[in-house]
């Protein structure tokens, strides 16, 4: 598994206990950052932040082509899933939008 496929995880674990904990997007990573055995990768840091800060555009496309499934209705682990892909389709030049898919489904 790629170094950047392990940040996907990560940022999908803290995304998903913030979520669970009912804590805002992002609050978790300074703790993760804190406490983590190992320094988390430089990319869950950017997705994490990422997708906490552009939360609204990324809910919005998702529930743009998400038919006959609200957001609040799907799995906390698939809605994050998505926000991940999501988040690097619209704002991550770096990664092309296959690998953006490609990595979203292996996640699933």
């Amino acid at each position: 598994m790629s170094a950047r496929s392990k940040a996907r995880k990560r940022a999908l674990d803290i995304l998903f206990e913030c979520e669970i904990r009912r804590l805002p997007f992002g609050e978790t990573i300074e703790e993760r950052q804190r406490t983590a055995d190992a320094p988390l990768n430089p990319y869950t840091v950017t997705l994490v932040e990422g997708v906490a800060a552009q939360r609204e555009r990324v809910d919005t496309v998702i529930g743009d082509f998400s038919h006959g499934w609200t957001l609040a209705r799907m799995p906390a682990v698939d809605r994050n899933i998505l926000r991940i892909g999501v988040f690097e389709i619209l704002f991550n030049d770096d990664v092309p939008d296959e690998v953006a898919m490609s990595e979203a489904v292996s996640l699933a």
